[in-house]
């Protein structure tokens, strides 16, 4: 299985995933996964996704520029770097944004992605 292209359609995923519906990002945390934003920790699946849905807009859409991945650790994690534009309703500037994620293998979203051998992907860390 190639780590770019599994890279790629988990950021497809997630991103069009945080347009249209954050709630729906639920089942890509765990219990022990953590955001950091902004210097504040925020850790489990529940309170990440209240913290994001009470971002300051309702409203956006993400323009990925890059996606970088790479290896991380024996059991088959993956951390990926992505970097692009995000776009605010009644905003004419997009914003520039960056985020790194420390995902770890499961069976559980890849197929969601339409992979359907190897590892899945589900996510541990997030820095923001």
């Amino acid at each position: 299985m190639d780590p770019d292209a599994v890279a790629k359609a988990f950021v497809e995923h997630y991103y069009s995933t945080f347009d249209a519906n954050r709630a729906g990002l639920a089942n890509l945390y765990q219990e022990g996964s953590m955001l950091t934003f902004e210097g504040q920790k925020i850790q489990g699946s529940q309170n990440i996704v209240a913290k994001l849905n009470s971002l300051p807009f309702q409203q956006c859409q993400h323009s990925i520029t890059t996606v970088d991945c790479q290896p991380s650790g024996p059991a088959g994690g993956m951390l990926v770097f992505v970097s692009g534009n995000l776009q605010l309703a009644g905003e004419q500037h997009a914003l520039k944004f960056s985020q790194d994620r420390q995902n770890q293998m499961s069976l559980v979203v890849l197929p969601r992605l339409g992979i359907r051998h190897g590892p899945s992907s589900s996510v541990h860390d997030w820095t923001m």
